[in-house]
């Protein structure tokens, strides 16, 4: 059992990295699984589309096939997050990972569309997840809180999404190897073998998971003046609804861009998965070490101060993308973005996991998911549809105005939380 954390000093440096070594074993595992999947997340977040755009698929297409994935997940998110509460978390984690066998190995076998759209579905191919267990994410979050101390989630979090962000740029790297085989594997057949990569990731998590163990030894108890007072009776009322509706703007923006990375690189500057591998990768590296930088930022600033301040340089960075008149530059704006704007994710789990007590975590975790992925879910239609017009700035700038208004509602609701 976990005691209640230590005061924090002024001086602390990287707080997430302190709490690592103090941490059960539990948690230490779960951020393991995460590390195991995101490598094949990554590989595919760069290829996904590409592979796609092999098989002579159009955007659109592509978009709709995301649609559905994200429709089919925020379905079960909201299923998933509140049963864990009652029922436990480890099931939904262990139908996760089988799941993910089943769907690697239909796409290493088959290009047929059906199937491979059924894999694509299951698997959420090609739009990323860092690392998380797709639509049992939110169940994942909530395991991972009731090992921690409330003074720890920023910290925590931050270094959990930092663990994603490292595997999933190891994952780009390795997703710019197909041209090296393409002799052997031509044409689409190329990418089929990063497929591995998600089949490998599953069957170690399968692994981790069988080594844990989920108990109520594993809650983490809370400071004296904190019992019997559950988070949601400290809270304004009403914070969590506004949550919903304020990351559906995030959302939204996120599905017109999110997926088409790797394409709009193709499309504007015709580079292929060698040149974009790396660039993707270089994102990813710097934001797992802006995630535990953002940990310690919220020590010195505030949770909320932290994202907003971190989100506005990586939404100046986004306008200015689609205007670089080169690869290269375009590329370096891409990656500080992705450090500035990822490197937040860890910090704002934590946020709407604050909202409430322990006892409803999992259903908060659920809520925070699916008013993403809902409204995620219609992006990328009308992003693959921008794409196939050649209107390729403007998916950048609706999403820029999208995430400008969820900044200003998303600064001034919850900033009284910390």
């Amino acid at each position: 059992m976990l005691p209640a954390s230590p005061p924090r000093t002024a001086g602390a440096a990287l707080p997430g990295l302190a709490v690592l070594q103090r941490l059960p074993a539990t948690a230490r595992l779960l951020i393991a699984c995460r590390i195991a999947r995101s490598i094949g997340q990554g590989a595919l977040v760069t290829d996904f589309a590409l592979y796609l755009g092999a098989l002579h698929w159009d955007a659109v297409q592509m978009g709709a096939v995301w649609m559905g994935g994200l429709i089919l997940g925020a379905g079960l998110t909201m299923l998933a997050g509140p049963a864990s509460d009652s029922v436990g978390r480890k099931p939904f984690l262990l139908a996760y990972e089988v799941s993910q066998l089943l769907a690697a190995g239909l796409a290493l076998a088959t290009a047929q569309p059906g199937l491979l759209v059924t894999a694509a579905v299951l698997g959420a191919y090609g739009r990323g997840a860092n690392g998380a267990a797709g639509p049992f994410g939110p169940v994942e979050q909530a395991w991972l809180s009731d090992c921690l101390a409330d003074a720890d989630f920023g910290p925590v979090y931050s270094l959990n999404a930092a663990a994603g962000f490292g595997g999933m740029a190891v994952g780009a790297v390795l997703a710019a190897l197909p041209p090296l085989w393409s002799g052997a594997l031509p044409g689409p057949l190329r990418y089929r073998p990063l497929f591995l990569l998600v089949l490998l990731g599953s069957l170690l998590s399968l692994v981790l998971l069988a080594r844990m163990q989920e108990t109520r030894g594993t809650r983490a108890v809370q400071p004296k003046q904190d019992r019997g007072q559950p988070a949601e009776r400290q809270r304004p009322p009403g914070l969590l609804a506004k949550l919903v509706g304020i990351n559906a703007l995030n959302g939204l923006a996120v599905g017109v861009i999110g997926p088409f990375m790797a394409l709009w690189f193709h499309l504007r500057y015709g580079e292929g998965p060698a040149a974009i591998g790396p660039v993707l990768a270089a994102g990813f590296v710097l934001a797992a070490f802006a995630s535990v930088w953002t940990g310690w930022l919220t020590h010195r600033m505030g949770t909320t101060e932290a994202v907003v301040a971190m989100r506005l340089v990586g939404l100046v960075l986004l306008m200015a993308m689609p205007f670089m008149p080169s690869f290269e530059l375009a590329a370096g704006c891409y990656v500080l973005r992705a450090a500035f704007n990822r490197g937040t994710a860890g910090a704002r789990q934590a946020v709407g996991l604050k909202l409430v007590g322990r006892e409803r975590r999992g259903l908060a975790a659920s809520l925070n998911a699916i008013s993403m992925q809902v409204p995620r879910a219609l992006g990328p239609v009308i992003g693959g549809w921008l794409l196939d017009t050649q209107l390729l700035a403007v998916p950048m700038l609706l999403a820029a105005a999208l995430q400008g208004v969820y900044l200003v509602l998303y600064g001034t609701t919850f900033r009284r939380i910390d």
